[in-house]
């Protein structure tokens, strides 16, 4: 399957399961939602939670898609993600949230507002190479 095929595909679902990795080897799978622009992917999640630490130190990811509980619907593809961290992109990534999820996406954010006052947002951004 060609990159472009990848992307296309990862893309197109509501979710995709991104694997992380422990130091140890371990992989994590988390069912997150996904945008694109380009031929890159992008996911929204919270500066502190476990997948951007693991990737922070291990850049290598799996991504594959799947449904709202993770069971994946396809194989995954290797990968390379990248914390972003500047506001720049931050607001990028999250103005092509609001365009693919629309209102869902910005009632989640109200949740986060309401219930995880002060926390900060990253990006990450996937590459599949």
């Amino acid at each position: 399957m060609t990159e472009s095929a990848a992307v296309d595909r990862l893309a197109r679902g509501q979710y995709v399961s991104l694997i992380t990795y422990k130091r140890d080897g371990t992989a994590i799978p988390t069912p997150v939602w996904v945008s694109r622009e380009g031929d890159r992917l992008y996911v929204w999640t919270q500066a502190d939670s476990g997948k951007v630490k693991r990737i922070r130190n291990r850049a290598h990811v799996q991504v594959a898609p799947c449904d709202m509980r993770g069971q994946l619907e396809g194989e995954p593809v290797d990968a390379s993600a990248r914390i972003l961290d500047a506001p720049a992109e931050i607001e990028r990534v999250e103005r092509l949230h609001k365009g693919k999820y629309g209102a869902t996406f910005q009632l989640f954010q109200l949740g986060g507002r309401i219930f995880r006052r002060g926390r900060a947002y990253a990006a990450i951004e996937i590459t599949v190479p």
